[in-house]
């Protein structure tokens, strides 16, 4: 069985702008089903393959996107997704810029999970028992700083614990979103069971 890719430290603001370009996110998605040309990529997104081309090289160059075997046809480039867990440096320790680009990179992610779950919802009937496949909890805990990062740590843990590569993944599963965000409430909020 693989194991899951080693933590990975971003603390260069110019390594995590790669990821915040529309396009390098839409290439990003694209490559989720698997390995493609800049030509193929290029027609999946309505874009030319130049601009594909380039794109998937910033890509590689940050270590997002690999080259990897293709059919055998001729020159083409095949590239593949690159598993990786990034982790950022605390807030206080991030610079202006590198801040800015975590601050984008987050509201991204968030606003492609709700659309996510948008979908989800509206396609909810159509999915057999799948759409019944919500674990959901929603709670409040009141922990020590310290508390905060060993939790976070569980949680991770119990991720890398269901990882699995590409060619481990048996053909009845199906992925699934999972997301895990924990804020502390504002001193002026009730907390909200």
């Amino acid at each position: 069985m693989s194991s899951p890719p080693e933590p990975e430290q971003v603390d260069d603001p110019a390594k995590l702008k790669a990821l915040t370009h529309p396009r390098r996110l839409r290439i990003l998605n694209e490559l989720r089903h698997g390995p493609a040309t800049a030509t193929r990529l290029a027609r999946a997104l309505g874009e030319n393959s130049g601009a594909t081309s380039y794109h998937l090289r910033r890509l590689a160059e940050h270590g997002y996107v690999e080259e990897t075997e293709g059919p055998a046809r001729g020159r083409e480039r095949w590239w593949r997704l690159r598993p990786h867990d990034l982790r950022f440096p605390p807030r206080s320790e991030q610079s202006p810029a590198l801040r800015a680009q975590v601050d984008e990179f987050g509201r991204q992610k968030f606003q492609a999970d709700l659309d996510l779950f948008a979908r989800f919802q509206q396609q909810r009937e159509s999915m057999g028992d799948w759409g019944d496949a919500l674990p959901f909890s929603r709670g409040t805990l009141h922990l020590t700083r310290d508390e905060v990062g060993r939790f976070f740590e569980d949680y991770l843990a119990l991720l890398r614990r269901y990882w699995r590569s590409a060619e481990e993944i048996p053909p009845e599963a199906r992925a699934l979103a999972v997301r895990f965000v924990a804020f502390p409430i504002p001193e002026t909020e009730e907390p909200v069971e």
